[in-house]
C-alpha cells in the first residue's frame, strides 16, 4: 500500500475522488459527483455554521467518499495521504490558505500549503494546496493543473489556455509561472445564450463538427476582431433577423464570438501554446485557433492526466 495515495479535486460545483497508483498513475478506483464546495458551504451554514468544526464537516463528505473508494477497491485505505486541490482551500472550502504569490516553479516545490496529520476521527494525513494570485488577478486549482503538465524545459516562454467557466491563460518562462490572465468566457456564453435577450436566437442542437455549425463557429471568432464585443454581440440577434443563421448554428456561432474574443490577444504570438482541456471544449478552442492561424504551435495534454500528474509531484514532495 505504500506505493497507493488518493487524488482530490474538489471544485467550486463538483468533487472527484481517486485511488491512485504511483507506479505508472493508473486510477485504480474512483467516485465522482455533483458535492462541490458551494453546495457543502451551504449545508455546514445550515447545520450551524460551527467555525471550530468547519473543517471535520467537510472531513466527514471527503470519509464517506473515501469508503466508497474503500468498497470498490475491495481493501481498507486507512493511512493513505491525501492530496486536496480546488476551491477546498477558499472561503466556501475546508479551510481557508492565503494565496501564494507570482511566481511559482512549475515542480510545485513553492506552492501554499497546509499538511495535517491523521487522527482518530479521519486516518488519512492530508495536504491542502493553495491557489496563485499575482495584483490583480487568481487562480485556484489550475496551479496543480500546471505542475502536472510537466512543461518541456527546452521551451523558454509558453502560454498555457485552460478553458472553463472562467477560462485561464497561464504564461511561464522556463521553469516558472510568471503571469495569468482570467477570462469569464463560459459564464458569459451560459448567461448570454439563456438568460438575455440572444436567448431565444440560439439553440442548443447538433455538434461542432456539422458543417453548418463549424462555418458559424468560424465566423464568430473572425467576427470578434471587427468591432467592440459589446456591439458584436448583437450580431447574434440580427443574425437571425436576417436569416443568416438557423437558431443551432447561431449557438456556435456566439461561442466563436465570444471564445475569439478571448483569444485575440494571442495573434502574433510565436510563443508554444498548450491547450489544457478535454472534450468539447478542446474542439472549440483547437478549432478556433486553427481559425486565427494559430494551429501550427498548438499542443494539447488532458486536464484530467494534469491534475492526476500534479498530486502526483506534491505526494511525491510531502509523503515519500
Amino acid at each position: 500500500m505504500n506505493n497507493l495515495f488518493l487524488s482530490c479535486d474538489w471544485g467550486t460545483s463538483s468533487f472527484r475522488l481517486r485511488l491512485i497508483d504511483a507506479y505508472g498513475l493508473k486510477v485504480l478506483a474512483e467516485v465522482s459527483n455533483a458535492e462541490g464546495n458551494a453546495s457543502l458551504f451551504q449545508k455546514w451554514k445550515a447545520a450551524g455554521a460551527d467555525t471550530d468544526r468547519r473543517t471535520d464537516f467537510y472531513l466527514s463528505f471527503l470519509k464517506e467518499n473515501i469508503d466508497k473508494i474503500s468498497s470498490e477497491f475491495g481493501k481498507s485505505l486507512d493511512g493513505l495521504p491525501i492530496i486536496i486541490s480546488g476551491m477546498a482551500s477558499s472561503t466556501v472550502g475546508m479551510q481557508e490558505l492565503p494565496y501564494k504569490e507570482l511566481p511559482f516553479s512549475l515542480n510545485g516545490a513553492d506552492l501554499k500549503v497546509s499538511h495535517f496529520q491523521a487522527n482518530a476521527d479521519f486516518s488519512h494525513p492530508f495536504t491542502l494546496v493553495s491557489g496563485v494570485c499575482s495584483q490583480d488577478d487568481v487562480i485556484r486549482g489550475e496551479e496543480i493543473q500546471l505542475v502536472g503538465c510537466q512543461p518541456d524545459k527546452r521551451i523558454k516562454e509558453q502560454v498555457f489556455i485552460i478553458p472553463g467557466t472562467h477560462s485561464k491563460h497561464v504564461f511561464t518562462v522556463d521553469d516558472k509561472a510568471v503571469g495569468f490572465s482570467t477570462y469569464m468566457t463560459g459564464e458569459l456564453f451560459s448567461l448570454l445564450s439563456s438568460q438575455s435577450i440572444l436567448a431565444t436566437t440560439v439553440e442548443k442542437q447538433g455538434i461542432l463538427t456539422d458543417d453548418e455549425n463549424t462555418a458559424a463557429f468560424k465566423q464568430g471568432v473572425l467576427d470578434s476582431f471587427k468591432a467592440n464585443l459589446l456591439h458584436a454581440m448583437f450580431w447574434v440577434r440580427t443574425n437571425q433577423l436576417f436569416n443568416k443563421f438557423s437558431k443551432e448554428s447561431n449557438y456556435y456561432y456566439l461561442s466563436g464570438l465570444l471564445i475569439g474574443a478571448e483569444l485575440k490577444e494571442l495573434t502574433g504570438t510565436e510563443k508554444a501554446i498548450t491547450l489544457l482541456s478535454s472534450g468539447i471544449l478542446s474542439e472549440s478552442y483547437l478549432l478556433a485557433l486553427e481559425t486565427l492561424g494559430l494551429a501550427k504551435q498548438v499542443s494539447q495534454k488532458s486536464v484530467d492526466e494534469a491534475i492526476i500528474n500534479g498530486h502526483y509531484q506534491l505526494y511525491m514532495l510531502h509523503y515519500q
